[in-house]
This record gives structure tokens, sequence and C-alpha cells, in this order.
């Protein structure tokens, strides 16, 4: 018998599974697919020698010190950076972008308008302020008493009351108060488009300003090889401490007996017993709704769950390159991610037409390239690139006209892209959730980062803690508070749980 069972081999499952077996217990990480690493994995799609990360890709919340404290870089991994961190061009020739230095940001900026350049120093002083506690908070289960008071102490009352009140800005109404260009509102409003958070919601501001700030601070870093690097280090550093990863072995149900979760069941039969605990790093209506018994769950979960909101569904695709993507902006050609949008009002058009249920007429694409940064991703000369955007959950799509829309979008900025292409790999909504169960519907956050599914309102009312209401059972996922991204926050809170109850129990 283990002492825990983890159910699921992505980022949040290994982050807990090596949080407790630092703790001394013994660890099984069971994985459904054939190799781990969940929403974090390497693979050629395409044509060999082109390595694609089949869903996430860069990782400036690998700052968290959830993940930043495993001290990866001692079991293999190599992170990567390009010239740039971000790049954001337009239709009109002009582009703004992000870089590790301040002072090529803020010339970006003040190319747009004289004066944003310094109104980003302000803003970036602010996170230097405050990020000691903004990442603490990663990690810390609610309420984030420490963080908190540690802000308190850092900003005084009056500054506290104001940074409240920023982290409720709309994006729109902190581009509007802060600067006076159209670059830095793209530049926020693009970023806090990661989420599925539209230009005039709460908290798209603070959500814009954290990813610009982390960008700025230490970039959006990546695996060298592929996102799969990520995975090893972190399967290798387990095992080196007695752990294992069990792959191919699908949980079916969890085993409760007398209100207390005791073993999970596999769909080939096999039953593993835990002797202290089970997290689960699966999509929190899975967790309640198919591999729990439902007279084991209060009737207030099961009602709360009829009103789970998931994010906007994923089109994804891959592409094997003849060589560097030829984009009319310098600026584009020197950073790995790309956003493609003119503006903050057609950003503003597409996540309407997203809330309305409609596919989208010009897709906002987050565009990803390594030739500038990674020279393992492609064979010499060649460049491997992906892009992704959204749809409305559950809507019809024409997907390979929506993939040529896609494509016309790059070839607007980068003439000549099209031409380069030698072989595409495309993975809608469904693909993603073949790939990947958690990704359900091709949601790619575990549930709307919109503040009525965040804090103590995710996965439903409650505490915002990874308690489950069954006694040795935890969520670990990223339906879990602090939601979606590559973080490890989820796992790390859910395992700090677990090993609170253990001290308790003794």
């Amino acid at each position: 018998m283990t002492d825990v069972v983890v159910i699921g081999a992505g980022p949040n499952g290994l982050v807990a599974a090596n949080r407790l077996a630092d703790a001394g217990w013994s660890v099984e990480v069971l994985e459904a697919q054939p190799v781990p690493g969940g929403a974090v994995k390497t693979l050629e799609l395409t044509e060999p020698g082109f390595r694609h990360d089949e869903c996430s890709a860069f990782y400036p919340l690998s700052a968290s010190p959830a993940i930043r404290g495993l001290e990866l870089e001692r079991f293999g991994l190599e992170w990567c950076h390009g010239p740039l961190v971000l790049a954001h061009p337009a239709a009109d020739k002009s582009c703004v972008v992000l870089s590790r230095d301040l002072d090529e940001t803020c010339a970006s900026l003040d190319s747009f308008a004289v004066g944003d350049g310094d109104a980003w120093r302000e803003l970036f002083g602010l996170w230097q302020r405050t990020k000691p506690a903004l990442l603490r908070g990663l990690v810390t289960p609610l309420p984030p008493i420490r963080p908190a008071v540690d802000l308190f102490a850092r900003l005084g009352p009056g500054g506290f009351a104001r940074f409240l009140r920023f982290g409720l800005l709309p994006v729109r109404r902190l581009a509007a108060e802060r600067f006076r260009g159209a670059g830095a509102a793209r530049l926020l409003a693009g970023n806090a488009l990661h989420a599925d958070l539209e230009p005039e919601a709460a908290p798209s501001g603070f959500y814009g300003w954290f990813l610009c700030s982390l960008g700025q601070d230490v970039g959006f870093p990546f695996p060298r090889g592929g996102a799969g690097a990520l995975t090893e280090a972190m399967v290798r550093r387990l095992e080196s401490r007695g752990g294992r990863v069990t792959c191919k072995a699908r949980v079916a149900e969890i085993v409760v007996r007398r209100g207390r979760a005791v073993a999970v069941r596999t769909e080939a039969g096999d039953e593993v017993e835990a002797r202290r605990a089970i997290l689960a790093d699966v999509a929190a209506p899975r967790l309640y709704l198919e591999l729990l018994p439902r007279d084991e769950l209060p009737a207030r979960v099961l009602r709360d769950l009829r009103r789970f909101e998931w994010d906007w569904s994923t089109v994804k695709v891959d592409w094997a390159l003849d060589g560097a993507i030829p984009w009319s902006s310098p600026e584009a050609r020197r950073a790995p991610v790309v956003h493609v949008a003119d503006g903050i009002d057609e950003l503003s058009l597409w996540a309407n037409e997203l809330a309305r249920g409609l596919v989208p007429r010009d897709p906002f694409l987050v565009f990803g390239q390594y030739s500038m940064g990674d020279e393992t991703r492609a064979p010499a000369g060649k460049e491997t690139a992906w892009a992704y955007t959204h749809v409305p959950q559950g809507a019809e799509l024409d997907l390979s006209a929506f993939v040529d829309r896609m494509e016309e979008r790059v070839e607007a900025l980068a003439p000549g892209f099209r031409s380069l292409v030698r072989r595409r790999n495309v993975m809608g909504p469904a693909d993603l959730e073949r790939a990947n169960e958690n990704l359900v519907g091709g949601a790619i956050n575990g549930g709307t980062s919109k503040l009525h599914q965040q804090l103590v309102w995710r996965p439903t009312t409650g505490l915002g803690r990874p308690e489950t209401g069954i006694a040795g059972l935890y969520l670990a996922s990223s339906s879990a508070h602090p939601g979606g991204g590559v973080h490890g926050g989820c796992g790390a809170i859910a395992a700090r749980a677990a090993l609170r109850t253990a001290r308790l129990s003794r």
C-alpha cells in the first residue's frame, strides 16, 4: 500500500507528488495517457525532426515558488529565451514589444505616446514591490493571510486600498487611466486574453499587468528541446525520491469507505490503495460526477456543479515550416511569442462574439515560434511554429475553413508565410479533449477565469480550498484555486492540505 495516490501526471499532479515525496511519503502517480505531462508534452506532430508542444509552450508562471522551489535545473531542465519576450504587430505596420530589457519595453511604448514608457516604469515598480507576496499567493490556500499582510506592510493602508481597486480594473479602464497610446492597451489586453477575460471585464487589467510584469521580469521562458523537458525533469526528480509514475492507467473510480477515500480502481480493474490521501489532478466535474459515488457527495456540491462554467474552447494549429516566418515587422522576427490582432477594439469585438456564442470572424491568435531561441526544435534552416485561438464551447465549426482564416491572419502580417508550410497538424476542441481529458471541450484553464468562478467560488461556492468534503480526497487540478496556468499552485496547495491533515491527525 502506498501513502498517496495522485490521479493525473500533469504539472499540478507532479508538483503535488514531488512535495509529498519530499515529506517522506510513498507516492504513486497514475496517468491515463501513454506519456506523462498532461498539457505539458512534446511530440513530432508533423514531420520527424520538428518538435511540437502539444498544448502549453511558454512558462512565465514557472516563477511560482511551486515550480521554482523544485530546482528542476538540477534534473536536466534548461530554459531558453528569445531576444524579445513578445511582439504585437498590427496592420498599420506598428508593433509594440515586451522585452526583459526595461528600457527597450519603455522605448517601444514611447513610440506610441511619449510618456507611456514612464507610466510602464511606474507599473513595473508596483510589480517589484508586490511580487514576493503575489507569487507566494499562488501557493497559499485561501484565505491568503500571510501574502495579504505582506502586501499591507509593503504598500501601507492607502496603497493597499488603491491596489485592491487596481486589481479589479478591466484592462480597457487600466489602459485609459495609465497610458495615452494604443501600444500599451494592445500589449496589456493581448496578455489579459491569455485567460477568458474580455477587455471590459474585471479583473482583466490585473491579469494583463501580471503577465506583462512577469514577462518584463523573467521573460516567457521555454524548455530546451520542448515543453516535455519540464515534465521529464519533474518525473526524474520524483523518481529520485522513490515516487513512481504509471502511464496507461486510467482511473475509473475512487473507492470511498465510511466517508473516506481509501483507494482508486483503474479501468483495467486494478485497485490501488492509499494509506493517507488521494489527490486528483482532474477537472472538478469529472472528479465529482464521474469518479465518486453520488451518495457520498453533499447535495449543494451537485447543485453548484450544474452551474460550473468552462472557459472558451480552443483550436490549435502546429506547422512545420521551410524557414523563419517573414514577418513584416522586424520586431516580430525576434520574439518567440507573437500576438495577432490589430488592437484593443478588435480584441473586444472578438471576445464579444465568443460571449454571444459566435465563431469569431477575425480570430485573435497567440502565436509561437522557436528558431531564435532553441535550435533543437527543427532541422537546420527550418522552423517549428504554432498558433491557438478560441471558439465558443459547443460551437458548430467548419474546422478547415476556420484554419484557413487563422493562416490568412498570419499571412497578412507575414507575406509568404503560407508558401513555407510543409505540413500542419490541426487540433480542434474534441482533439484536445482526446489528448487530455482535463481539456473538456477544448477548455485549457480548468474552468472560466471570470471573477464569479475564482477565489472562494472555485470550483463551487465554498472556501476555495482543495478539501472535497470526503476525508482524504483533495482536488489538485486547475479547477481549484488559483486556477489555470503552469504554476503548480493547485497541486502545491493540495499537497500542503494533505500534509496538514496528517499532522493534525497525529
